[in-house]
């Protein structure tokens, strides 16, 4: 029941909070969500889409968009419903495809066949579509000159086009994830430690932030602890005894 506007789990969000969070806790993410503080599901889409190999030289041109008082030129006034949430970047597969249909008159599978050319660089094929989308830009009553734009536009984000529904799923529940390490810290932090037992690397990060979140962890005892980490309160986290080398679950048990 929870709701997708609190400021709080954007605030920690734009505070590069995000050790622990699903898909948001590299250090490369942390910096960008630092510089992007995201006010909305629709930036954490935008973002899980931007940041992989590729659409990552979008990310600067995005965070400059996002916070300028400029306002964003459109090529054509019907590109703007498809391309406000993204502040006139393409970033979506589906945003191809949209303006495929919207300008170029395509059906949405013929817009994706061309999404599909354009991606793996099929240049007849490319070409084919090319004539077809100018014709049906021009029956739109749009210029020749500005349906070539357009179409050498998609052809060059095309390639790096994320699928918006999978970003969209991902970020969902990253919001999730990041409402329970604000509002539970304790009881978050506990849940992470106990899943990474075998990992002491990782460990050792999760301990780092939970101390950087106020969080205490007390030290292991032998008659309170058992084998994952427990939120004893709102600021104590208990050692949980799996994390300690040497000790097995069946030692845990006794």
């Amino acid at each position: 029941d929870i709701t997708y506007d609190d400021q709080k789990v954007f605030q920690l969000f734009s505070d590069g909070n995000t050790i622990g969070i699903f898909q948001f806790e590299s250090r490369g993410m942390r910096d960008y969500l630092k510089k992007l503080k995201p006010n909305c599901i629709e930036d954490l889409i935008a973002m899980n889409s931007l940041y992989r190999p590729g659409p990552m030289a979008n990310i600067p041109d995005f965070l400059k968009r996002k916070h300028s008082n400029e306002s964003i030129k459109y090529l054509h006034p019907d590109l703007e419903p498809i391309l406000k949430e993204t502040y006139g970047i393409i970033v979506y597969q589906e945003q191809v495809m949209q303006i495929g249909s919207v300008i170029g008159g395509f059906t949405l599978a013929q817009s994706d066949a061309m999404r599909k050319a354009m991606g793996k660089k099929k240049k007849d094929l490319m070409a084919t579509f090319k004539i077809d989308f100018i014709e049906g830009a021009k029956t739109k009553g749009l210029s020749q000159e500005l349906a070539i734009e357009i179409f050498d536009l998609l052809a060059k984000f095309a390639e790096y086009g994320f699928n918006k529904s999978h970003s969209a799923a991902y970020s969902v529940i990253a919001y999730q994830t990041a409402w329970l390490k604000s509002h539970y810290p304790s009881q978050f932090m506990a849940s992470a430690l106990s899943s990474e037992l075998d990992d002491t690397d990782k460990i050792k990060i999760l301990i780092d932030d939970s101390h950087s979140l106020g969080l205490k962890i007390n030290p292991p005892d032998i008659n309170k602890s058992s084998k994952n980490f427990l939120s004893l309160n709102e600021e104590n986290i208990l050692f949980g005894l799996g994390a300690i080398k040497g000790v097995g679950d069946s030692a845990i048990e006794n």
